[in-house]
């Protein structure tokens, strides 16, 4: 008999959250993947998932719990049952809060799986067990910071009203690598109109080689070219006043420290040109409806909350959003509403418990004070979706962390990746294709549930399954832990006035869009007074740091270009990986080739390297060792790797994320990618 075609979501860390059709065979295996009709997804998905089947039935799936038999790092387990797994697990967990308090557990988690129920689990123990808490500093921390600065409220334009957009513009994104979806609606709305195609990015870019203009501009001077942006927007006769009298708190004060950022200011710090800026700036207010696509990107350096709070300015100067198609999508996760706060058991956090920072991991294992402060070190830490000895920032200080011998490290996961191979105890998860869940997006309207629809393979556990009976032998009682996954999606909807479970998967998708006024924010911004801040309180959103000028200068980024490291590095997302997932499946890798630095060719010239030759990255943290190739579209100074490859893709088995400095960003925290001076040498001979 033939598949049969089964619905499911994408739980994967991306803004499109797919609709998914799934082949499912009589013998449990699954086949072909393809986008479902929903209105957003729109039978379009990108080619990893389309291959999901790769890694399904990948023969290198964990699929039974692993205990480390030899030294730490060594690569040596053996095969154990659960009940022992989870004894020795309780018992490590007991044993650490009994001489260094509860504080002492540090339950390690991400954003590998999207969905609600499976990521609320190791939240909701380690709240109700009274563990160190987590900021999580890896993906938004920066953008949400400078977009609410704004803003106010976390959504926006409906991805589809791009179709009546006049001019579109992707600042700070590569939807072609990571959102495939929105980038089919952009060809949609310019096929067979003539609709510009504006993208602003360090480099020539998938998505910016579509483009009618790309602003290559240095790494971390965004906030520079959206005020010279704006500079002409007003001295042009381009801003709609009125609406900047009805909607925002602009101010003489403001438009006079406007009016000294011109272009020939930011061309110097940009590196673009004068002409390019004005050029820009003419088209952006040229256009009534102008659809503004924000991307995360050019937020992860260090002024990356300011830079995001100038680029969300421009449609407020010229009214965008007032107009079907204009205004700007960041995310719009804030549109579901969704109660959460029992799931993941808020209503037992003692307010006094420690939140430690995941961008410094290595940091926080390594004993400092300023990480700690008063409290005793991680004895044991639980690590669920997410990679960190890849993905986090100053990788060597985080590989001799997990190495500690007073450590003990158990990681629940899919794959033997880099931080299970440094681990004590390695325990096989399920895929979304395994477990139950609810799911909301951040890049379109969408709510989703999904069922499993082939059983867990091998001995494979769910986050919410394995957190549930730890809960148990830790004593640890909360009503969540007794009910299935399935059940809570259900009681999480039914609390959040949402259609229930079943009603919501017989029906495939709910649309949470708010309707145009809302969307548009002609209700009012998110603000007690509706209005959109020029001039935000960034000391109000700072938690503890410094506060910043209403509408910064642009700042020496922290990291600097300078004589001895005098190119900036940009470390981007792979096409075929995300973050670390999709590098175990023999396709992606293929498509990806090898980990490679992208130099602009007067660079390597002036360096005496050619292409295909090996190259050496470094600062004082690290240096990395990797092949060379010349593109266009980079600025002579910027360097980019696309990654994340596994430590062990790069030659010496050091990756890109060794040059990353651990140092947050401001106001509100979070890891600076993309703010990272390195030099760069011609390796002879190795």
């Amino acid at each position: 008999m033939p598949p049969i075609q089964r619905p499911s979501v994408c739980p994967h860390d991306c803004p499109s959250v797919c609709a998914l059709s799934v082949e499912v065979g009589d013998d449990g295996r699954i086949g072909r993947v393809r986008g479902a009709a929903q209105p957003y997804t729109d039978g379009v998905i990108c080619a990893k998932v389309a291959r999901y089947a790769e890694r399904v039935h990948h023969p290198e799936r964990l699929t039974q719990p692993l205990l480390r038999v030899g030294n730490k790092g060594s690569d040596q387990f053996t095969p154990i049952s659960w009940d022992a797994a989870l004894d020795l697990l309780a018992e490590r967990i007991v044993s650490a809060t009994a001489r260094h308090g509860a504080q002492s557990i540090w339950p390690y988690h991400y954003a590998g799986t999207m969905g609600v129920v499976q990521r609320a689990a190791i939240r909701r123990l380690g709240h109700l067990a009274g563990w160190s808490r987590q900021r999580e500093t890896f993906c938004v921390a920066l953008s949400d910071a400078g977009w609410l600065a704004g803003v106010g409220a976390k959504r926006g334009l409906d991805p589809r009203e791009v179709m009546e957009s006049e001019l579109i513009v992707v600042w700070g994104g590569n939807p072609v690598h990571t959102q495939v979806n929105f980038m089919h609606w952009l060809q949609k709305a310019r096929r067979g109109r003539d609709v510009p195609l504006v993208v602003v990015d360090p480099y020539r870019t998938a998505t910016a080689a579509k483009a009618d203009l790309h602003l290559a501009l240095r790494p971390g001077t965004d906030g520079a070219l959206a005020c010279a942006v704006m500079h002409v927007l007003l001295a042009e006769g381009l801003a709609d006043r009125d609406y900047l009298a009805k909607h925002t708190d602009f101010s003489p004060e403001v438009e006079a420290h406007l009016a000294r950022r011109t272009p020939a200011w930011a061309a110097e710090i940009t590196g673009l040109s004068v002409e390019q800026i004005v050029q820009f700036a003419r088209l952006y207010g040229g256009a009534r409806r102008s659809f503004l696509r924000v991307g995360y990107g050019f937020s992860r350096q260090r002024n990356g909350a300011a830079a995001m709070h100038a680029v969300s300015c421009l449609p407020a100067v010229t009214g965008a959003w007032q107009w079907p198609g204009g205004g700007a999508l960041y995310s719009n996760s804030g549109l579901y509403g969704l109660n959460t706060r029992t799931l993941y058991g808020l209503d037992a956090v003692t307010p006094d418990t420690r939140v430690l920072d995941m961008g410094r991991l290595g940091a926080v294992l390594a004993g400092e004070r300023r990480d700690l402060g008063d409290g005793p070190p991680v004895s044991v830490l639980l690590v669920q979706n997410t990679n960190p000895a890849v993905v986090a920032p100053d990788s060597l200080a985080v590989r001799r962390g997990l190495l500690r011998d007073d450590l003990f490290v158990c990681v629940h996961e899919q794959f033997m990746t880099d931080t299970a191979r440094l681990a004590d105890l390695v325990l096989p998860a399920t895929t979304f294709l395994e477990h139950d869940d609810l799911y909301q997006a951040s890049g379109h309207t969408f709510l989703q549930a999904a069922r499993a629809l082939i059983a867990p393979l091998g001995e494979c556990r769910a986050n919410h399954d394995f957190i549930s009976q730890l809960a148990a032998r830790l004593g640890v009682s909360h009503p969540a832990f007794q009910q299935d996954a399935w059940a809570l999606v259900d009681q999480v909807l039914r609390e959040s006035g949402q259609p229930d479970a079943d009603s919501l998967y017989a029906a495939g998708w709910h649309d949470c869009t708010p309707g145009f006024a809302r969307a548009h924010f002609l209700e009012g911004f998110g603000h007690a007074d509706g209005r959109f801040r020029f001039a935000p309180d960034w000391a109000a959103r700072g938690e503890g740091h410094a506060s910043m000028p209403r509408y910064p200068d642009h700042q020496a980024v922290i990291d600097a270009a300078s004589a001895e490291r005098p190119f900036r590095l940009v470390a981007a997302p792979a096409r075929h990986f995300l973050n670390s997932s999709f590098t175990e499946t023999p396709s992606s890798r293929q498509l990806e080739g090898r980990p490679t630095a992208q130099l602009h060719p007067d660079a390597a010239a002036r360096l005496g390297i050619a292409d295909g030759e090996l190259i050496r990255l470094g600062n004082a943290q690290a240096s990395v060792l990797l092949y060379a190739r010349t593109v266009a579209g980079v600025q002579p100074d910027t360097v980019v790797v696309e990654s994340q490859w596994p430590n062990d893709a790069f030659i010496e088995g050091v990756g890109i994320n060794a040059l990353v400095s651990a140092e947050p960003g401001f106001p509100a925290a979070g890891v600076a990618y993309h703010d990272t001076a390195v030099w760069v040498q011609r390796v002879a001979g190795e």
